[in-house]
């Protein structure tokens, strides 16, 4: 009986001894922290995904998802600790919810290097839109044949008037994964024009415009045929909002996405006059991280 009551303490200090062991070796994980505002609500499709860079390579961080508020569900993760002591950078990006797919999308929206143990978020990997700038005018090419039908404030093309017109924007070649797109803000909401990764050509969709002719050799939209429940058209632009968004890509939304570095108001003047975007860097998303 002495025997095995002496056996069961020499047990029980292994076990201590074990267990103090691993408390002299530090926790094995540690905890990233998000502070980022001006994210939107994905939808059911898809989700944000974090991830951090270490030694040159992607590690996930985890997936959150933003309601309609802009607030995460989830900010703190468990991150392994050597993993997130070496990291050099902090990259976020759009993935679908159902991803087969370890490696991030090229749908990559924040990105910010580590200094000490944080590291400042921007929307930088996606462009630099601190110059953007561009102009529009007011004119319905597709509903003219040969002769102008007295229409023009049915619609808008981003660029100056000429014979063609030619492009005028100041913005960033967009990396893969994103493009733009155009917006009319209409009675019931923001209309596409279509979307576009090059200046000087047709952009994707012509989904009001007439069919008369073809449209000009840049992006935008005539608003005649197709009109939405809740629209009149044809649409007289004049005095609407206009928008430049940048969009993923694929896009799950009909609406436009939370970045959109320009924003106009389209004047009383068709072309030749033009109306000037501004800049609108208040949408872009920010924020930090720390570790």
């Amino acid at each position: 009986m002495i025997k095995k009551l002496f056996l069961g303490v020499m047990a029980l200090g292994l076990i201590a001894t074990s267990c103090s062991s691993d408390d002299d070796n530090g926790p094995t994980t540690q905890n990233l922290t998000l502070n980022l505002s001006g994210l939107e609500d994905l939808g059911s499709d898809y989700v944000y995904e974090g991830w951090i860079i270490v030694s040159g390579a992607p590690v996930s961080t985890g997936t959150f998802t933003v309601d309609g508020s802009g607030t995460l569900s989830q900010t703190t993760f468990a991150i392994d600790a050597t993993q997130l002591s070496t990291a050099t950078a902090f990259v976020l990006s759009v993935e679908p919810a159902i991803d087969t797919d370890p490696a991030p999308a090229a749908t990559k929206l924040l990105q910010g290097d580590f200094s000490g143990d944080s590291a400042t978020v921007n929307t930088g990997i996606v462009g630099d839109f601190s110059n953007a700038a561009g102009d529009f005018f007011l004119r319905s090419p597709t509903d003219e044949m040969g002769t102008n039908n007295g229409n023009d404030e049915n619609g808008i093309w981003f660029g100056t008037p000429g014979m063609p017109p030619t492009p005028n924007f100041v913005l960033p070649t967009l990396p893969a994964g994103w493009a733009y797109e155009g917006w009319v803000v209409g009675d019931t909401g923001p209309l596409t024009t279509g979307t576009f990764t090059a200046f000087n050509a047709v952009d994707d969709a012509a989904p009001f415009s007439a069919t008369m002719q073809a449209g000009p050799p840049i992006p935008g939209e005539d608003f005649f045929m197709n009109a939405p429940t809740g629209e009149t058209f044809p649409l007289d632009i004049r005095n609407r909002t206009v928008v430049i968004s940048v969009e993923p890509v694929p896009d799950n939304s009909p609406a436009p996405f939370v970045l959109k570095p320009l924003v106009g108001t389209a004047g009383t003047e068709t072309a030749p006059s033009t109306h000037p975007f501004g800049l609108n860097l208040g949408s872009l998303p920010t924020g930090s991280v720390t570790r």
